[in-house]
């Protein structure tokens, strides 16, 4: 019983300190730069592409999306690979 009161209190005061940090962020406000307006203006132009989220996505910033989606399928295979179910008579290799 003990255990759970304490467990509670400790609970609420992390969050009570988590939310005194967030009343700090700027939440909604994000900085306006020229790249915004750049995006905008010239995005179809340049990409073709009638979104301007789709054409900063998959055309400004192609490499990083292409890099991104090699570090989510590794990560997929290796666990797909941990977790495999070993079929009858089939046995690890130790090498």
């Amino acid at each position: 019983m003990m255990r759970n009161v304490l467990f509670g209190l400790i609970s609420l005061l992390l969050l009570g300190g988590l939310m005194y940090i967030a009343a700090d962020l700027p939440f909604g406000a994000p900085a306006v730069t020229d790249m915004d307006d750049y995006f905008i203006r010239h995005g179809q132009a340049q990409t073709g592409a009638n979104n301007v989220v789709t054409a900063i996505v998959f055309d400004f910033r192609g490499f990083d999306t292409l890099g991104e989606a090699t570090v989510l399928f590794t990560a997929v295979l290796g666990v797909g690979m941990m977790f495999r179910k070993l079929n009858p008579g089939e046995e690890y290799e130790n090498d």
